[in-house]
Formats: C-alpha cells, structure tokens, sequence
C-alpha cells in the first residue's frame, strides 16, 4: 500500500533500515551498525558522561545506566530518558546523540537507563530496570545536583510504552516522584484493535508485524489480547488515570501506533491531568531519524521546547 509520505521523508525510505526480527540477535547488531553508520560520533564538549550500576528493585540484577553531566548547569532538574526499540532491541547508545543534546543544550542532568530486553528477559524485567534508575536517581539527588522532584521521564516507542507504565507504577507504588512524562510515540497497547494498528500492516520500520512480535517477546507467545494483562505492561489498559504527571504524547500519521497515542492523551484529559498531543503529517514511526526533512526539525526542536519549558529551563 501507498501512503502520502511528506516528499522530504518520502525521498529518504530507500536508505533506512529494515527492521526484520526472525533472527533477533542478527537484527540486534544490524541495528547497531547501521545506527553507527548513520551518525558521526557526537561531540561530549561541555558533558561529562559516565556509567554507574546501580541495585536492581525486589532483588533484581545491577542496572547499568548512563549519566550525562553538562560543565553549566541551567537547572537542577533531570531527566531519566528510556531508549526504544520494540521492547527488544536497542541500548542505551541509541540515545547517546540526543542526550548529549540535552545535556549540553538544556543544562540538566540526563540518566539513561540499560533495561533488560525482552524475550530474554520479558515483562516486567525491563520496567523493574527502569524503576530501579528511578529510585537510585531519587536517593542519589544530592550526588548528581538534581532536585528529586523535578525529574522528568523520556522516552521513545517503546521508551514511551515504558515511560507511561513507570509513571503508573510509582504512582502505585508510593514511589519517587515523576513531574513529568515525555511520551513520543509512546507503544502502550497490546490489543492491537485501533483503526491505525489494523491498517498499518506494511509502513515504513514499524508496521503490525513488527508490533506483533514485539508484544509476543515482551509478554509471551500468546498473551497478547487476552484478559489480565497487566497495566503496567499495557498502559492503554489502565481505567484509573487519575494523579498521574502532566504529559507530552506525539504520534505519526502512518503510525499503527498512533491511535493508541491519541487514545491515552484522550484518557489522561478525562482524568484531569493536563497533556499535550501532537500529531505530525505525514511522518511515520521513526521519521525523526531522518533529520534533514523540515517535519523532522520542527519535531526536534519542539522536543527541546517542551522540555526546557518543564525542566524550569526555558
């Protein structure tokens, strides 16, 4: 099927990846290299980078994650950024670009987190990962210079799918306080039944195959869709939306993500949190990427608004 691609994006579809997971670890390093290629090593001018482990939650593994530091601090806020990939490739190095960016640009403290990856390590491995981040980011406060209430959470498709849920989780559990949640195309719904997710079988890098296995590896072969699955692996079945951050949530038009995207904004404003909702013509999931196209701009640079406006920056 054809879709009305911006003409810009639309240009750039012969050189991007193509995502096929039927040998996942071959997936995993194609990824990798292909990432590697399509950025020049990025400059860490003006940003101390480090890695830490730190205690996994109930018991868990060490958890490695990444700590962007910037020489001029603008605000003693944070961000807790959760990369993507499906739930089942990917690493903290996707996000590297870009968290120096917000380090360097906006001033504050960036803490990406090593979550475990599916299906080697299923649901919940990854959020209880992304919780632990947050809990030493909360107990560490005065040793990164951050103020533990002003931590915002980032994350991209399935970053955004765990963001979502880490919010639902500390509001259920007492935990640490989230201020805010950044969800961009945020992968949140199991039952794959919106209008966008039964049309989008063959779009570019993410399509409904793709988000099938992503599910079956991160739930189990066969949970998808059924009763019982729990919120905080599914967002977008959560009925008590109340208490939760303020949020930003961005979708694609030829996502079969972004109905759910538009679904979850819908149901925060329901329960009276404030959000914003974006959706960007002409785009699909992965668009960004393709950094030289005007679309992809605006969103990069609205992303830096938004942010600096709820980190105290702007």
């Amino acid at each position: 099927m054809s879709y009305p691609i911006d003409p810009e994006l639309a240009g750039a579809l012969a050189i991007l990846p193509r995502m096929d997971f039927s040998d996942l670890p071959a997936a995993r390093r194609q990824m990798k290299e292909q990432f590697t290629a399509a950025f020049d090593e990025p400059e860490t001018d003006g940003v101390t980078v480090r890695e830490e482990l730190v205690p996994g939650s109930g018991g868990g593994p060490d958890v490695k994650v990444r700590v962007y530091t910037p020489d001029s601090v603008a605000a003693k806020s944070a961000i807790l950024d959760i990369h993507g990939g499906g739930f089942i490739i990917g690493d903290v190095d996707i996000d590297h670009p870009a968290n120096l960016r917000f380090a360097r640009e906006l001033g504050v403290v960036v803490v990406s987190v090593d979550y475990r990856l599916a299906p080697e390590a299923p649901y919940p491995s990854g959020l209880e990962d992304c919780y632990s981040a947050l809990v030493w980011m909360d107990k560490h406060a005065d040793e990164l210079g951050i103020d533990p209430a002003r931590i915002v959470v980032h994350g991209v498709s399935a970053g955004g799918g765990l963001s979502a849920a880490l919010a639902l989780l500390a509001r259920d559990r007492g935990g640490p306080a989230i201020a805010f949640q950044f969800l961009a195309v945020p992968e949140i719904d199991d039952r794959l039944e919106t209008p966008s997710m039964r049309a989008f079988v063959d779009t570019p890098i993410w399509n409904r195959p793709n988000t099938e296995f992503s599910w079956d590896s991160y739930l189990g072969a066969g949970v998808r869709g059924t009763e019982g699955v729990p919120i905080y692996a599914a967002p977008a079945r959560a009925t008590d939306l109340a208490g939760l951050p303020p949020a930003y949530i961005s979708v694609m038009e030829f996502d079969p993500l972004r109905d759910e995207g538009i679904a979850y904004a819908q149901g925060l404003l329901a329960a009276g949190v404030t959000v914003e909702l974006h959706l960007f013509p002409g785009t699909f999931h992965g668009s960004s990427m393709m950094q030289q196209a005007t679309v992809s701009r605006r969103e990069a640079a609205e992303s830096l608004a938004v942010l600096a406006r709820v980190l105290g920056v702007d």
